[in-house]
């Protein structure tokens, strides 16, 4: 058994006692901590325990691009709700990147059109709500994309909607590669950066952003 195999089985022991049609959760999880542009996306999705598992599930980054996009319609069509939020480049730059990506958590959680009983979050922090009291519980899950479905639904609607965001923002700022790099700081990404400057999409808190600013200014 492999070591991803054994987690996914020591969480599923572990939560099974949510596996119940009368326990509403939701998994969260978000895509696009690390780019040096574009928003970081949040997702939360409610699984229909009723329905079938859906088979391929796993952390997003783990499958391929045409796995990803195979399995997001699946998700989508079977889940009992999702919905999908995110913190713009600007409020990155404002909060830091952890707390933003917090806030886009938040923000996807209160979109859900659906009594929640458990939330499970993936990672080892959970969002404030510090604007409104929240009616249900909450808990953070290291590793919950590879191992708790719902946060595994929730990494593939994240990542899907971040990349076809990117190539929105490809359209209209194309000599950044955004098709290709998604914002990560690929060498290509870099050099670009350092050449042409930040356009309105890069973090300017992030240091090679920043660094690229200085230049462009001296």
């Amino acid at each position: 058994m492999s070591h991803t195999e054994g987690l996914r089985n020591e969480r599923s022991q572990r939560y099974s006692k949510f596996k119940s049609r009368d326990i509403v959760v939701a998994g969260v999880d978000e895509a696009g901590r690390g780019p040096l542009a574009g928003p970081v996306v949040a997702a939360a999705v409610v699984l229909d325990e009723a329905s079938p598992p859906i088979e391929g599930l796993n952390d997003s980054k783990c499958l391929s691009v045409r796995q990803r996009q195979r399995l997001a319609p699946i998700i989508r069509q079977q889940a009992q709700a999702f919905a999908v939020a995110l913190a713009e480049p600007k409020e990155i730059d404002e909060l830091n990147i952890l707390e933003a990506s917090l806030l886009a958590m938040e923000r996807a959680i209160l979109r859900l059109d659906i009594k929640l009983d458990v939330v499970l979050i993936d990672g080892n922090q959970i969002p404030r709500f510090s604007s409104q009291p929240i009616r249900f519980s909450i808990e953070s899950v290291i590793s919950g994309d590879r191992t708790v479905e719902a946060i595994s639904a929730a990494s593939i609607l994240a990542k899907i909607c971040r990349d076809r965001l990117m190539q929105r923002w490809h359209r209209r700022f194309p000599d950044y590669g955004f098709d290709q790099n998604k914002g990560y700081p690929t060498p290509a990404h870099l050099k670009l950066l350092r050449t042409l400057g930040p356009c309105c999409i890069h973090r300017k808190s992030f240091s090679p952003v920043r660094e690229a600013c200085e230049v462009q200014v001296s």
